[in-house]
């Protein structure tokens, strides 16, 4: 509501900013989220989103929302007052420093000079009954202080948490930066520096100690070092780097963002549109003409479009829907019977039209196609044994149901009687039909929180090696492999553009059935074996059903073998 009404905003931000500190981590990244695309795109509300952060900063719970406050904090602080704000309020949530110093000193029970017990004036308490209490506050014991009362960013650095330590470095380095640019005082800046410089010192010291329940890991030591050699040295190309370049990738991803809600909302629209009008005619495939001649489109609406002269232009628009391209031979032309079938897939059945040919000088009797299936294939009905004159044709019909998303083979033979021998019946075995899963697999979208939920969830999973394929680049197998399972890459343009030797992708698809399909693509470029070295990796399949798991896999094995360049 608030980016829709800008007017708004200025109402609702400070209201909504309460939740921050709300220890439903789920509602606070929420709003975190909106914060941040806010500040982003109302250039008028920073400085009332910074003044809000600033006063809920000490309060939040959550070291999740406490790493994208500080984020906000180092991006949007653009004066000298925030920033002094800032480095404030990461002193006081840090506590006294050096830290691994002063938590020797607690544990071994020493105080500091501000903790100790001094005489005052005697504590005047009111009892129930209405009488006064008195307790000298010479006879109170200090009681010690609880983990749960340490500052907020000292108790995550204590449980091991350092990645909020290499991004408090981050926020640090961005504000120490623009305070430089902003104060003309050398005095002043050197010592704001040298504050941001010991507070990453004292935080790698104590990723190194023993107090902290896990230890300091190699990348934050890095990112950590890294700051302090930018503070140090605070050349013109690390302050665009840090200040400038961040922002860039902000407004990039913003952008990306509400032009797939766009596309997104335009897909809706378009299912809403209404593709079946009330006095449309139905058309029933089972009540379609069954001669032999015939086909299984509509008559109707083939007579319809023969009439209005587009009939052409239809065959002209899409020449691979012809029988011819779907046509399979399933005997030689050397058996005695000869027979082809063109597979007709709609959807929820299959329909066989098997053309057979008598070759031979004699009558076929009792000439029966025979059909049995692999997989999660049904044969609806037996079809009806017929007559062959020599060198007659005919044509037999076959309905296959198709209940789950996974390949199917057909296969069967043809049985016949030659008219006047008195031999045993005569059987030609005819080549298997393979059902492509791709005619049941369609592209399809989800969020990544929707992905890594159906990815823990589903339990059957299929790894595919990558090795028979001689695609050098890894943007074009990626492409290759989308193209070859009708999957949707979920992973954003940009993460995937540049060239670093390796790629991970996710896939995702649905089939007609509701069934989901997931796969991750793990690929790289062994730049020791040549520019011209194949593609290597794995890519992990991941689908609630065996079928479409192995499926998917032998589909992506297939076209590894057929891939060339």
């Amino acid at each position: 509501c608030s980016v829709r009404f800008p007017d708004m905003a200025a109402n609702v931000i400070p209201v909504l900013m309460e939740f921050l500190s709300d220890n439903n981590e789920a509602a606070a990244a929420d709003v975190l989220e909106f914060v941040r695309e806010a500040i982003q795109r109302f250039d008028n509300l920073r400085p009332l989103i910074v003044e809000k952060m600033l006063e809920v900063f000490h309060a939040i719970k959550s070291v999740k929302i406490y790493r994208g406050a500080l984020w906000i904090l180092g991006e949007y602080c653009s004066t000298k007052e925030d920033i002094q704000s800032v480095m404030t309020e990461v002193r006081r949530s840090l506590g006294e420093i050096p830290i691994v110093e002063s938590e020797i000193k607690k544990e071994a029970g020493e105080l500091k000079p501000e903790e100790e017990v001094s005489v005052g004036p005697a504590q005047k308490l009111v009892t129930e009954m209405g009488t006064y209490a008195t307790q000298s506050a010479l006879s109170s014991s200090r009681p010690a202080k609880k983990e749960e009362d340490r500052p907020p960013l000292r108790a995550f650095l204590l449980d091991g948490d350092f990645f909020v330590a290499a991004s408090l470095a981050t926020t640090l380095t961005k504000i120490a930066l623009r305070y430089v640019s902003l104060v003309q005082e050398k005095k002043k800046q050197n010592s704001f520096i040298a504050e941001a410089m010991l507070l990453m010192a004292t935080i790698l010291h104590l990723g190194k100690s023993s107090l902290p329940k896990k230890p300091i890991t190699d990348d934050d030591v890095d990112r950590i070092s890294l700051c302090l050699k930018v503070l140090s040295e605070c050349s013109p190309l690390m302050n665009d780097i840090f200040n400038k370049e961040c922002r860039q990738s902000l407004s990039h991803m913003l952008s990306a963002k509400l032009e797939e809600e766009k596309l997104s909302q335009k897909k809706e629209s378009e299912k809403r549109n209404v593709t079946v009008q009330p006095d449309d005619p139905i058309s029933f495939m089972q009540l379609t003409a069954k001669n032999e001649m015939s086909s299984k489109e509509d008559q109707f609406q083939l007579s319809l479009l023969a009439a209005m002269g587009n009939t052409q232009r239809k065959e002209a628009a899409d020449p691979l829907a012809s029988k011819l391209n779907k046509v399979t031979q399933l005997t030689g032309f050397s058996d005695p019977v000869y027979a082809e079938a063109y597979v007709h897939v709609n959807q929820y059945d299959i329909v066989l039209d098997v053309l057979v040919v008598n070759q031979t000088s004699d009558t076929l009797q009792n000439c029966t196609l025979e059909l049995a299936t692999l997989g999660d294939l049904k044969l609806v009905e037996k079809p009806s044994p017929l007559t062959l004159a020599p060198h007659d044709f005919a044509n037999i019909k076959a309905n296959v149901k198709v209940a789950s998303t996974e390949n199917g083979i057909i296969f069967g033979n043809i049985v016949y009687d030659v008219s006047g021998a008195a031999s045993d019946r005569n059987c030609v075995v005819l080549s298997d039909i393979h059902i492509d899963i791709m005619d049941y697999i369609q592209p399809a979208a989800c969020t990544d929180a929707e992905f890594r939920q159906m990815w823990a969830e589903f339990e059957w999973e299929n790894k595919v090696s990558v090795m028979n394929t001689n695609i050098v680049d890894l943007n074009e197998y990626l492409q290759h492999i989308l193209k070859s399972t009708n999957m949707k890459c979920l992973t954003p343009e940009k993460a995937l553009s540049g060239y670093c030797g390796f790629m991970a992708a996710n896939l995702y698809a649905r089939s007609i059935f509701g069934e989901d399909a997931l796969a991750n693509v793990s690929i790289e470029k062994p730049i020791h074996l040549g520019p011209e070295a194949p593609v290597t990796g794995h890519i992990r399949i991941r689908a609630k059903s065996q079928g479409m798991a192995l499926s998917l896999g032998d589909k992506i094995n297939l076209s590894q073998k057929k891939t060339s360049l």
